[in-house]
């Protein structure tokens, strides 16, 4: 059985897009495109990986943050993970509470991301948010959330030193 908390956030997360219309159609779905030579991948939520154990057109890689779905590009919508569902959003779970903000790694694909929270969807961004509270509910998924800040954390920091630039995260 997978947790509630989760098959709850996904189907939050259905049907809902960043825009009111199809997004790829602004850039050609680059989020879902697949280069030769580079596994890249969603990180799934807790539980989430046996969704997809044995299923054609995914594999699942161990990396020292969870578990990464690699897709051929091609899945159907009701088939995404959460975290595809929720692109290009990252939550976050910090000592004041959950947030939402626009995935650091996803600027480099995602053209919605470069403008942020304000060029998605309103209703897009509460669902997300809502989602979110649901996942900070239960302990494994609040201590996922909680390693995608400290992920985003560093890639800011990261993004800062390169610029040359002390930024605050």
């Amino acid at each position: 059985m997978f947790p509630e908390s989760l098959v709850a956030a996904r189907k939050l997360l259905e049907e809902i897009t960043p825009l009111q219309t199809d997004c790829g159609l602004v850039c050609g779905g680059a989020c879902c495109q697949t280069h030769p030579g580079e596994e890249t991948g969603m990180l799934l939520f807790p539980g989430e990986a046996e969704m997809y154990r044995g299923e054609e057109g995914f594999t699942l890689v161990d990396s020292p943050h969870g578990t990464i779905l690699v897709c051929e590009g091609r899945c159907s919508r009701a088939n995404r993970p959460l975290a595809c569902r929720m692109f290009p959003l990252v939550m976050l779970l910090r000592s004041d509470g959950v947030k939402i903000a626009t995935d650091a790694a996803a600027q480099s694909v995602c053209p919605l991301a470069r403008q942020g929270k304000s060029a998605l969807s309103q209703d897009f961004v509460a669902a997300v948010r809502q989602a979110a509270n649901l996942l900070a509910q239960d302990d494994q998924q609040a201590a996922h959330l909680r390693r995608l800040t400290d992920m985003q954390d560093e890639l800011k920091a990261l993004r800062a030193q390169y610029r040359g630039r002390k930024e605050h995260v």
